[in-house]
C-alpha cells in the first residue's frame, strides 16, 4: 500500500460508467441498470489509469452499473474487491427512472414535494432516502476506511448522490450547495479523508479525454 501520511485516507472516488438512463437525465437510484457500450469502455478507462496507482483496495456499491465498473478496476490493480451496501445511490422512490419533467407532470403533490426535496437534504422521495441519509452513511464509511486503511489509498466505486454528499462534507459547506456539482459518469475524484479532509480533485474525465466529456458537447 501506499503510505504517503499517517493520518489521512486517499479515497478515489469513481463514478460508475454511463447508462442509458444517465443519458437521458432520468432519476436513478436502486434500480439496477447494466452500462452502455460506451460505459463500459469507460470502466475501462478509469481501470487503465488506476492501475498506475499504488491502490490498497477497491470497495463498490452493489449495484449492477457500479460492480461492472469496479471489476474492471479490479481486473487491472489485481487488489481486493469488496461490495458495501453503503455505497449505494440514494433511493428516488416513486420517482426512480423519471425525469424531472416527468416528476412535475405527475401533479401538483409530487411538484411540492419536488420543491422541497430539492431545497431540504433531510426530505426523502415518497418512498425514498434523504440527501442526508446519505451523507451520514458516507461519512460513517469513510471514518472506518479511515481506522483499517490509515495512511493508504482506496478506490470507492459508487454514484452521483453519495460521491456529492462525501465531498460537501469534506469541504464543509451545506449538502444544498453539492446541487452546483455537476459530476460525468466515469470520471474520478479525490478526497484526503483527514483532520481535517480536503478535496484534491473533481470530476476528473482526463483519461477519456479532454473533449471525450459529455458537457464538452452540451
Amino acid at each position: 500500500m501506499n503510505r504517503f501520511s499517517k493520518e489521512v485516507l486517499r479515497l478515489f472516488l469513481v463514478r460508475h460508467g454511463e447508462t442509458a438512463d444517465n443519458l437521458q437525465m432520468r432519476y436513478l437510484g436502486v434500480r439496477d441498470e447494466p452500462l452502455t457500450d460506451n460505459g463500459a469502455k469507460q470502466a475501462r478507462q478509469v481501470a487503465a489509469v488506476l492501475s498506475e496507482l499504488p491502490i490498497g483496495v477497491i470497495i463498490t456499491s452493489p449495484l449492477r452499473r457500479a460492480a461492472d465498473t469496479a471489476v474492471q478496476i479490479q481486473r487491472a490493480c489485481g487488489v481486493e474487491l469488496r461490495a458495501d451496501a453503503r455505497l449505494a445511490e440514494g433511493s428516488f422512490g416513486k420517482w426512480d427512472g423519471l425525469t424531472r419533467s416527468e416528476v412535475l407532470q405527475l401533479g401538483s403533490q409530487d411538484a411540492e414535494r419536488l420543491a422541497k426535496w430539492e431545497s431540504d437534504p433531510s426530505y426523502a422521495p415518497p418512498g425514498g432516502e434523504s440527501f442526508e441519509s446519505v451523507r451520514d452513511r458516507m461519512i460513517k464509511l469513510a471514518e472506518q476506511l479511515k481506522d483499517d486503511f490509515e495512511g493508504a489509498s482506496v478506490v470507492l466505486v459508487s454514484h452521483v448522490g453519495p460521491i456529492k454528499a462525501l465531498i460537501a462534507s469534506a469541504l464543509n459547506i451545506p449538502l444544498q450547495a453539492s446541487s452546483r456539482f455537476f459530476l460525468d459518469p466515469g470520471t474520478i475524484s479525490v478526497v484526503d479523508w483527514g483532520n481535517p479532509p480536503f478535496l484534491r480533485l473533481f470530476n476528473s474525465h482526463a483519461h477519456q479525454g479532454w473533449a471525450s466529456a459529455r458537457w464538452m458537447k452540451l
